[in-house]
């Protein structure tokens, strides 16, 4: 049985009625999806801005209600009719790792709300489900009384999580969570990260714009374009062998010690207006293979290895 299951997940935000002409039908952030994660995995996610990567995770922990679709957590349905059913399973770690805190509280009151409303917990189980955890992420007890502003981002970043542990959670999801800290300070959190999945039998879906971040703690990668799945696979296959012209885009555009930084070539640098989506592949304008399918049909996902799958009519040939 999966750790996560997701059918046909879509959302579409709603827009306001003009005063004059027609009312367009909304803005898709994110197209119908369906894909399975394994207990014990860690799923990249990535994509460049604008692809539906946080609306995404949002629609996963609760935060957005899906316009279409299903999430099932080992196997059971969630809704959010009970909201605390979701944060018994399933947690978020933000990428700005002080704002996500809130300034007017102490950390101790951070860390223990998910024990107040979720388990209703006594103050002594309380206290010692906070020690266990400050223990695990390297922290010290006295933080427990000072304030956000008083952490360095790396500091900030364990105390979210801890609050996302404390929960017990099975699934956390984590919304670029290194992309705001120093590279020196970036090895310390994702190899703590490797450490608390063992330790707490955790299931990742680590969300990034990073490929080599993303390329060394993902066992499988969902590559994202304009909110739809235009490839997935093993991370190994995904970096080596990419099916589809955008994820090779993603991989020749990520900058690499010692080799000089290239645009890479491409008729259109833009994301298409999502006010008003192009008929066929959303990538067809910024594709050097597009051809005239491109333009009119959009291409579904297809298996083209033995865990590759990829939405595109010209894929690229090894």
């Amino acid at each position: 049985m999966p750790a996560l299951r997701v059918e046909n997940l879509s959302k579409t935000f709603a827009l306001k009625k003009p005063l004059f002409g027609r009312a367009q039908d909304g803005v898709r952030a994110v197209r119908p999806m369906s894909f399975e994660v394994a207990t014990g995995e860690t799923l990249g996610v990535v994509g460049e801005s604008g692809c539906g990567k946080s609306t995404f995770a949002r629609m996963l922990v609760g935060l957005l209600e899906p316009t279409t679709g299903q999430i099932e957590i080992e196997g059971k349905a969630l809704d959010n009719a009970d909201p605390a059913e979701f944060g018994k399973v399933i947690q978020y770690v933000f990428q700005d790792p002080i704002s996500s805190l809130n300034p007017r509280k102490t950390i101790r009151q951070v860390v223990e709300a998910p024990l107040k409303l979720l388990y209703n917990m006594k103050k002594y189980n309380r206290d010692a489900r906070i020690a266990e955890i400050f223990d695990s992420v390297n922290l010290r007890q006295d933080f427990l009384t000072r304030y956000p502003h008083e952490f360095s981002g790396g500091q900030a970043q364990r105390i979210g999580i801890a609050r996302a542990l404390a929960a017990a959670p099975r699934i956390i999801v984590l919304d670029e969570p290194v992309s705001a800290l120093d590279v020196s300070v970036q090895a310390q959190v994702l190899n703590l990260l490797a450490r608390l999945k063992g330790e707490f039998n955790l299931t990742y879906l680590f969300i990034s714009h990073d490929l080599a971040v993303v390329e060394a703690v993902s066992q499988r990668v969902v590559v994202l374009y304009f909110g739809s799945v235009v490839e997935i696979g093993k991370a190994e296959e995904i970096f080596k062998s990419p099916k589809h012209p955008y994820t090779k885009l993603l991989a020749d555009s990520a900058p690499v010690v010692g080799r000089a930084l290239k645009a890479p070539e491409q008729k259109d640098s833009e994301l298409p207006d999502p006010l008003n989506p192009p008929p066929g592949c959303a990538f067809a304008g910024r594709c050097p293979s597009a051809t005239d399918i491109c333009r009119t049909t959009e291409p579904q996902l297809t298996q083209m290895g033995d865990d590759q799958f990829a939405a595109c009519h010209n894929p690229i040939e090894e």
